[in-house]
């Protein structure tokens, strides 16, 4: 079935979930999460399968090692990535949704290669200007970490000290709750966002690519 919007119930669904993040509201409410919340981000998905093909991250959590220990998420993820490695990541909540591509998280070997293009003037420089273009065009810059300081081996003076610092690299858009979303209009709004990313998601392709290391088996956004 062809995407047609998120119905309201999609985002009450995260609302009662936060009110009362339980195992029994949840099986009380599957049957709303699988037709107004996973049913409409498969559709959606579906339409936008040029970016992807696409992992919806599973509603459960793991508590192993978290102090929160709420057995859900408060929010529906997925996440899809380009054969040069950039990745794209969609979220729905109760506040609305947010989209983002690039690299959150680098593995060890994808960090060395981004520090070492970045300290470079020409590909350094290059990065820089491509992701104030990206900010200017209304995305937030951001990564799963950075640093305090300088790594290692850099000064901390240096003129991309900034980029340094961070341990991956995305741009994302986040759109407060809004009528639009009830509408085919949200896959309008994901692609643009996702397009806007292509500037760093070349970048990061040419120069830093996916991780030769095992996967951890971890959820990177």
């Amino acid at each position: 079935m062809a995407f047609r919007g998120f119905p309201d119930t999609a985002f009450s669904f995260y609302e009662g979930l936060r009110a009362d993040n339980s195992r029994t509201y949840w099986l009380a409410n599957k049957a709303t999460y699988l037709e107004s919340v996973k049913g409409p981000m498969d559709e959606l998905l579906a339409e936008l399968d040029d970016f992807g093909p696409f992992h919806v991250f599973r509603p459960n959590k793991d508590v192993r090692f978290s102090k929160d220990k709420t057995p859900y998420k408060d929010h529906i993820g997925a996440y899809g990535e380009s054969e040069g490695g950039a990745g794209f990541y969609l979220q729905v909540s109760a506040t609305g949704m947010l989209a983002g591509g690039g690299y959150y998280g680098l593995a060890s070997d994808q960090l060395e290669r981004f520090r070492h293009a970045v300290d470079l003037e020409a590909t350094g420089g290059d990065l820089e200007r491509r992701a104030a273009a990206v900010a200017a065009a209304g995305l937030r810059l951001g990564a799963m970490s950075e640093l305090k300081t300088a790594p290692r081996g850099f000064p901390k003076d240096h003129p991309r000290i900034a980029l340094l610092r961070r341990k991956g690299l995305v741009a994302t858009k986040e759109w407060p709750l809004a009528s639009w979303m009830h509408t085919k209009t949200a896959v309008k709004r994901v692609r643009e966002a996702w397009e806007a990313c292509g500037p760093i998601n070349e970048w990061l392709d040419a120069h830093v690519g996916p991780s030769t290391l095992a996967p951890e088996d971890a959820e990177r956004w």
